[in-house]
């Protein structure tokens, strides 16, 4: 069983930063993409950046020249280095991982953006 342990959200004002971490309680090169997610009360949960086992990395497109995801593989962690933060940005992030058999999550950690 892997376990995702999400991290680094909270309050923080329009124009601000955070950075998420994602720890895996294995190594991250067992999984063939690792990703972001975010939901809001109400709406479907969505994908903001992905990183695959190469290394290549996707983003949507609202997120895009302020956002990136990394990941160090020594530490089997996963980041999301969020810059330029927007009201909009408020919700709930997730930490996804997949194999070729299966999906995991995290349990969420709150990013809330308001002055």
């Amino acid at each position: 069983q892997v376990q995702l342990v999400e991290s680094g959200g909270g309050l923080v004002q329009p124009g601000g930063s955070l950075r998420l971490s994602c720890a895996a309680s294995k190594s991250v090169l067992i999984f063939t993409t690792m990703g972001w997610y975010r939901q809001a009360p109400g709406k479907q949960r969505e994908l903001v950046a992905s990183i695959t086992r190469d290394g290549r990395t996707n983003y949507v497109d609202s997120v895009k020249g302020r956002f990136t995801i990394s990941r160090d593989n020594a530490k089997n962690t996963v980041y999301l280095q969020m810059n330029s933060l927007k009201p909009d940005d408020t919700d709930v992030y997730y930490c996804n991982a997949q194999t070729v058999v299966t999906a995991y999550w995290g349990q969420g950690t709150q990013v809330t953006v308001s002055s």
